[in-house]
């Protein structure tokens, strides 16, 4: 027994002894090729020393630049731009990259305003030619950037500001969202109502941009808040009209048609009825969304009221038409014939004979279909007349057939 333990002990020696050479064989390797992957990685050209650079000001002791030193150091950099520009259009890009990355090194020189105003430009261009490295290296530029605005006492704001609609620019959107979000924090904060509202209005643009409906209906709630309190008829305004997209978009029609009647009441107060056309169609659609077609109808017929006051003949068209296929749509075909034949005269106070056409062809139809061929005939032979004087082959091909077909005696049942 106890040659065999000795025997099973100096196995597991061996086996050891193999594995300890094996590790110490591998470990170099590895490192060998960590640091190969450390040293293939990209360097950040916005790193780089900048010292030795020709365009670099020299002075003699650690003090601001003279006034003149910076309108030269500003020139040069202004000429590194537009070298950088001119590659760019000639195709190289790499080339053009070089250049602004010198040039965003050196703008560090000239303060943070003139720095982040290149860095918008740059990245911008970035962003479009699809360079996620230099989009990269920027926005980490810009963190450091902003970490130190936030730490001075008191914060640039404004240029808190400015760093976030770069990261806008360059569709870096979570940087962007958190850096809004603080921003409108310390605003309410300090209750600085005019900083408040311009962060709301940058982050709603963002949010929409990026078909975020439910934050984007978040701010466009807050600013129109905003704008009551202030009394700016103009926002509230823009802002319902806004809301009202956004839930249409976001397949949300009840809460768009709350919207639109604010707008609606908005612009009676006001007496700029020509504006109110346009968002009754489009209420009028929503309701049709939320199978209501009562209200539909009452919605387009409204469009058509007050467009014809107004003598906005397109509006009242186009609420005629969609009250018409609404009739059509729930079977009412003799409430669609009055409404055509309003169509009707509608399109014949603007000339419009496309428009008659389509009418003449619409009643036929509903005629034909009820049996009516005398009538459907003669109102197709009108469309066939006016399809003949605009000189559309189509159509006359089409109401000489539509005609041959109702003049057929009908088939008897069988």
């Amino acid at each position: 027994m106890g040659s065999r333990n000795g025997c099973f002990g100096m196995v597991k020696w061996r086996r050891m002894a193999v594995a300890i050479a094996l590790v110490a064989m591998i470990t170099p390797q590895v490192a060998i090729a960590q640091e190969q992957q450390v040293e293939s990685f990209p360097a950040n050209p916005l790193e780089e020393p900048i010292e030795d650079d020709p365009l670099y000001p020299r002075l003699v002791v650690d003090r601001p630049l003279s006034p003149q030193e910076r309108r030269i150091l500003i020139t040069a950099l202004d000429e590194l731009q537009r070298q950088a520009e001119a590659r760019a259009r000639a195709g190289d890009l790499s080339g053009a990259l070089e250049i602004w990355n010198r040039e965003l090194r050196l703008r560090r020189v000239l303060g943070v305003e003139e720095e982040v105003r290149a860095l918008s430009r740059v990245g911008e261009v970035a962003w479009r030619e699809n360079q996620t490295t230099e989009v990269r290296v920027i926005t980490q530029r810009l963190q450091q950037i902003q970490q130190e605005v936030q730490a001075q006492n008191p914060v640039d704001y404004s240029m808190l500001l400015t760093i976030a609609r770069t990261y806008q620019k360059m569709r870096v959107i979570e940087p962007a969202v958190g850096l809004y979000n603080e921003i409108l924090a310390q605003a309410r904060q300090r209750q600085n109502r005019r900083l408040e509202q311009r962060t709301l209005v940058d982050l709603g643009q963002l949010h929409l941009a990026w078909f975020d409906f439910t934050s984007a209906a978040g701010v466009y709630t807050d600013l129109l808040r905003l704008a009551r309190e202030d009394g700016n008829r103009n926002n509230e305004i823009t802002y319902l009209r806004q809301l009202a997209y956004i839930y249409q978009q976001n397949n949300q029609p009840q809460q768009a048609i709350a919207y639109q009647q604010q707008l609606v009441e908005v612009y009676e107060r006001q007496r700029q009825y020509t504006e109110i056309p346009p968002i009754k169609l489009e209420m009028g659609d929503a309701y049709l969304a939320l199978d209501r077609p009562d209200l539909a109808a009452s919605s387009y017929q409204e469009a058509f009221a007050v467009a014809r006051s107004g003598q906005q003949y397109g509006y009242g068209a186009d609420a005629l038409q969609r009250l018409a296929d609404l009739y059509r749509s729930l079977d009412r075909l003799e409430d669609a014939l009055v409404v055509y034949q309003l169509l009707l005269d509608v399109r014949q106070q603007t000339y419009d004979n496309l428009g008659m056409m389509n009418v003449y062809d619409q009643m036929a139809q509903l005629y034909q279909a009820r049996g009516n061929a005398p009538q459907a005939i003669a109102l197709y032979r009108r469309g066939l007349q006016l399809a003949q004087q605009m000189n559309y082959i189509g159509k006359v091909n089409y109401f000489n057939t539509q005609i041959q077909t109702a003049s057929q005696p009908p088939q008897p049942a069988p």
